[in-house]
């Protein structure tokens, strides 16, 4: 089975994000967001993208930060994921060895 990617133009983007095209420069250069292929241009966007985008726009409603804080929330929200994901991991592989009573 083939995977497929979903791709959204810039203007589809902005339609269902709500983001403006200028503040969609400034989120791509802060890293927040990516485009599927930065060497095709106009950029495209994913389904990932999309959702990232939304998590920092309902960061920025709710914490009300600036686009440079939300790179660094996001960075933060992500290495804390990935750290929880690999401390899960260790405790499965460790449970293996301990006997419980």
């Amino acid at each position: 089975m083939a995977n497929v990617t979903v791709t959204f133009t810039i203007t589809e983007f902005c339609l269902h994000t709500g983001i403006q095209a200028e503040e969609l420069n400034e989120i791509v250069g802060l890293g927040v967001v990516e485009p599927y292929d930065f060497e095709v241009k106009p950029w495209q966007f994913d389904d990932h993208a999309i959702n990232v985008a939304q998590r920092a726009l309902r960061l920025r409603r709710e914490l009300a930060l600036d686009w440079p804080g939300i790179a660094v929330a996001l960075t933060l929200l992500e290495e804390n994921e990935r750290l929880s994901q690999e401390n899960r991991l260790l405790r499965q592989r460790i449970g293996r060895f301990i006997r419980h009573p």
